[in-house]
């Protein structure tokens, strides 16, 4: 075994309410990489505000989460949670009122997030597709955007996933099924039979054999141009996506992404004749999605999924494909 030698040991050590930055996640976009204890010790509780109930916490759903994660693989290894935070609201206790923002102490200032996303890693189940790495993952959405805090309490909004974290990349790979997209509990302890039930209506095989099947197909230069043409089209013109069976979330800056990777992307990109198979275009779109916000990233991953299924099962079954050139 090869001995790497760490000349920069401090980069390793992160102190449990440390704020760090990270540029391999699988979210990126505005956010910035937190711990578990930061959420937990430094962060306030919003409440709805006609009946002063507490919200649950991001550190609530994280840590059960964790514990559920613990308790349907006991057997296995889990990680601690990545988890990545935006939209920073910003307050000040009543002893700092009419203080100059600059002359505030520490324990003066009151943070907490609006939105939030996490990944608890698997690390002990994996799996190769495609000459990639993957390991089994949970993790959750929660933005208080969606919550109206200025009513009585109700059932708060979550979403919750399981499928596949590519190690190349640090690409989710979620399925259709994995994905819970509207979760209303109202209490953290409600979350435990949610979870479950989407983890035991979850098809590992099925997604992993889904997965390997799309390296099966590829996609001239010419018909990679003409997806990317349609995609364009769809974004541009409502009229259309009303007659389309697929709907496409992409936004025009990250398919602009996908071609740019395309070209330059130094596990993903096109082979030498300009081809791309389904799997490398399928990673393509997943990178791109990192640049969509917390609320919406994991909506778009799914979406990728579903339009890479699109097209492997019209060369499949040899059939019209309104994103293909005919």
């Amino acid at each position: 075994m090869e001995l790497v030698a760490n000349n920069q040991p401090l980069r390793m050590i992160q102190h449990e309410n440390e704020i760090v930055s990270n540029h391999s996640s699988f979210i990126e976009a505005n956010t910035e990489k937190v711990m578990l204890g930061h959420l937990k010790n430094e962060c306030i509780i919003p409440v709805f505000s006609k009946d002063n109930e507490s919200t649950i916490s991001h550190f609530q759903f994280i840590d059960r989460t964790l514990d559920i994660a613990k308790s349907l693989f006991p057997h296995q290894q889990i990680a601690e949670p990545e988890i990545r935070v935006s939209h920073i609201v910003k307050g000040r206790t009543p002893s700092a009122i009419g203080k100059p923002a600059k002359e505030l102490l520490e324990h003066e200032k009151t943070i907490y997030y609006e939105r939030c996303a996490f990944l608890i890693e698997v690390p002990t189940i994996t799996q190769i597709v495609n000459n990639n790495l993957l390991t089994l993952s949970i993790g959750g959405v929660r933005s208080y955007s969606q919550e109206n805090l200025y009513s009585k309490k109700t059932l708060e909004k979550f979403k919750v996933f399981v499928g596949f974290n590519n190690k190349v990349c640090a690409n989710l790979c979620v399925s259709t099924d994995g994905f819970s997209n509207d979760i209303r509990i109202g209490s953290i302890m409600d979350m435990e039979e949610q979870i479950n039930t989407l983890v035991s209506s979850y098809n590992r095989e099925k997604h992993i054999q889904t997965m390997t099947e799309t390296a099966r197909y590829s996609l001239t230069e010419m018909q990679f141009a003409h997806l990317i043409g349609k995609l364009r089209m769809y974004t541009a013109a409502p009229k259309f996506q009303n007659d389309l069976p697929l709907s496409i979330s992409l936004t025009d800056s990250q398919i602009t992404s996908v071609v740019r990777q395309y070209y330059d992307c130094p596990n993903f990109k096109r082979d030498g004749d300009g081809s791309i198979n389904l799997w490398n275009l399928y990673n393509l779109f997943t990178e791109a999605n990192k640049s969509s916000y917390i609320d919406n990233n994991i909506e778009r991953n799914v979406n990728a999924y579903e339009l890479i299924n699109n097209l492997g099962n019209s060369f499949e079954n040899k059939s019209y494909n309104w994103l293909l050139p005919q």
